[in-house]
């Protein structure tokens, strides 16, 4: 049984793998795999572990042939897979969720900390050799005690952000969710509230919500005419949620603050204004990379796949659930 990892990962998920000698692990390491290259790598194989900015697309799917059982993804999110089409072939997908609630959350708040006491921005400008003598008027930036911060998408990762703001600095949290997490509300005393109010009385805004047709450019030029001139955005999501031009004008003509991104609208690609702009913290996609969540994230990964290879049944992590009922 042969199973393809489009990238180095952790060795806790070789390790795994490599206790059972019936599979055979094709392992790619360095720059990731064109589609050309996929397309040939998975054929004949029976799992793939790919990472997010590989395309699993219809073709994709198709190239591997009748033996692909299980798409097992280095992450939580599985966008980057057509899912539909898996399960239309019969084919398993499977992800890694809840692992990476505390390591996004923190690199979240982080981004919210350097973005407001411009602290990257600092950094430059200590490297950069421009610290000459001390400035009360020097990088001024908003304390964070008791100001509002809304979020996008209250699920794990929003919620534990919550607690860090809430319980940590005394911020009040305003959320907008399609649904209503009652028990988040009473412990973190946030409160739900339409997209447009959340916009309107944050001074902090984090985009925590899944990327779907009806989230992509969900924060564009109006979103942004609505936010306080003194608002920050935050973005560890995905990129594609905002719009990366209109961001890029609303920060060169303050219409907001400044933003912190750890992901980006054609990832690796940045908006070229973004690169020049001193009011923007850019991090390459590094929110959920904590050794603890990484190993995790390997660890599951390597159990979705034994889980159909070696012992016949369903990965536990499952996304396509009706998948099931469709194969009973």
């Amino acid at each position: 049984m042969k199973v393809l990892i489009t990238r180095e990962i952790p060795q806790a998920g070789i390790t795994l793998l490599k206790r059972h000698p019936e599979i055979e692990i094709i392992y790619k390491k360095g720059p990731p795999l064109t589609d050309r290259q996929m397309k040939k790598a998975v054929k004949d194989i029976d799992a793939l572990i790919p990472v997010i900015p590989d395309q699993i697309t219809k073709e994709v799917i198709t190239s591997a042939g009748k033996s692909l059982k299980l798409i097992a993804a280095y992450s939580v999110g599985y966008d980057h897979i057509d899912v539909a089409f898996a399960t239309k072939r019969g084919v398993y997908v499977a992800n890694t969720p809840g692992n990476l609630t505390e390591a996004v959350s923190e690199h979240a708040f982080a981004l919210i900390m350097d973005a407001a006491r411009r602290i990257s921005e600092g950094d430059r400008f200590c490297r950069n050799k421009k610290y000459k003598y001390w400035d009360p008027m020097l990088m001024i930036g908003p304390k964070l005690r008791g100001k509002t911060l809304g979020i996008i998408g209250f699920g794990r990762i929003g919620q534990q952000l919550a607690r860090i703001a809430h319980l940590g600095f005394g911020m009040e949290i305003l959320y907008s969710d399609p649904i209503a997490h009652f028990e988040g509300e009473a412990l973190l005393d946030a409160k739900k509230v339409e997209l447009n109010k959340l916009l309107e009385n944050s001074d902090f805004v984090s985009v925590n919500c899944n990327l779907t047709e009806e989230t992509k450019h969900l924060i564009g030029e109006q979103e942004f005419r609505k936010m306080k001139p003194t608002a920050y955005l935050i973005n560890t999501a995905r990129g594609p949620i905002v719009n990366e031009e209109a961001l890029a004008c609303a920060l060169k003509e303050n219409i907001i603050a400044g933003a912190g991104l750890d992901v980006f609208e054609n990832e690796p690609k940045i908006n070229h204004t973004l690169l020049k702009l001193e009011n923007v913290v850019l991090t390459p996609h590094i929110a959920s990379a904590t050794f603890e969540a990484r190993i995790e994230m390997a660890t599951m990964t390597a159990e979705n796949v034994i889980d159909v290879l070696i012992n016949n049944k369903p990965p536990r992590y499952l996304v396509n659930k009706d998948l099931i009922s469709s194969l009973a």
